[in-house]
């Protein structure tokens, strides 16, 4: 079993005795709780990255750019509405993200006008649901109850909507079609990679790094609470930055001693 089951069979046992039994669980003798191993995450080159994206074309390349552009998770792109994105100040604020924290993201000045005219499109959409009564935006907690109108502005509208209205409401599209689509990219580009939406986020960490971007305004741009998080791309970044001391040999003269001496000649017969 991995170590993560290992564990919450443990928890569910322990919480059993304690919630549901109402008893001491008591010794169970000794054991070593189960620790997850820690994998080196997988990365795309700069060319590998840029050929996975010319592979995808609409809606589903915009959204796999804008994950590559700005180092957002999935979820945090498919759930992204309408006033999230803000063009004056080339910047992206992410709403309620992992941990219910909210940040800011880079707006990558290439996808202006690609975004643009998606919101455009959008907006076509919402008119067209709005005269019909339906395509209210789905909000977040009690803001309905507080702001009753607010479902019908267009603001609050999710950027990459579902193409099913579901009562009067069209929620956000569905993470699948995107994870498909990149799959499928990965695999027109010849990339023998596990490539997916994580990849390119990955991606994202590890080419800032590359090009000298302070690792802590990367862990502010990912939404890491632990600078330690953040330092697994470090590890990534060396395999590209460190010269082997095999490729240093071969750059030497044939002749060359370690030592810098003269070669030494072959001994009397």
């Amino acid at each position: 079993m991995s170590a993560s089951s290992q564990n919450q069979a443990l928890n569910s046992l322990v919480f059993a005795y304690e919630k549901v039994l109402k008893q001491s669980l008591g010794e169970i003798g000794q054991f070593l709780r189960a620790k997850r191993s820690r994998g080196v995450p997988l990365v795309l080159s700069v060319e590998e990255a840029q050929n996975l994206l010319r592979n995808m074309e609409g809606t589903y390349q915009l959204m796999a750019q804008l994950i590559y552009g700005t180092g957002m998770r999935l979820m945090e792109c498919v759930k992204l509405r309408v006033d999230n994105i803000d063009f004056g100040n080339h910047r992206i604020v992410i709403r309620s993200g992992k941990g219910n924290q909210d940040r800011n993201a880079l707006l990558p000045k290439s996808l202006v006008r690609p975004l643009q005219a998606h919101l455009h499109i959008r907006l076509a959409q919402y008119q067209r649901d709005m005269a019909k009564g339906v395509g209210l935006a789905p909000l977040p907690g009690r803001l309905k109850d507080k702001y009753p109108r607010t479902e019908k502005e267009f603001r609050w509208q999710f950027v990459f909507a579902s193409a099913v209205i579901r009562g009067r409401h069209r929620w956000y599209c569905g993470e699948t079609g995107l994870q498909r689509a990149i799959k499928t990219a990965a695999t027109e580009a010849g990339i023998h990679k596990k490539a997916g939406c994580h990849t390119l986020r990955h991606s994202f960490a590890t080419h800032l790094l590359q090009s000298g971007t302070d690792i802590r305004v990367i862990q502010q741009l990912l939404g890491h609470k632990s600078l330690k998080t953040t330092m697994i791309y470090t590890h990534v970044d060396n395999c590209t930055t460190i010269q082997s001391p095999l490729d240093r040999m071969a750059q030497l003269p044939p002749d060359h001693d370690s030592h810098g001496s003269a070669p030494k000649s072959p001994p009397c017969g």
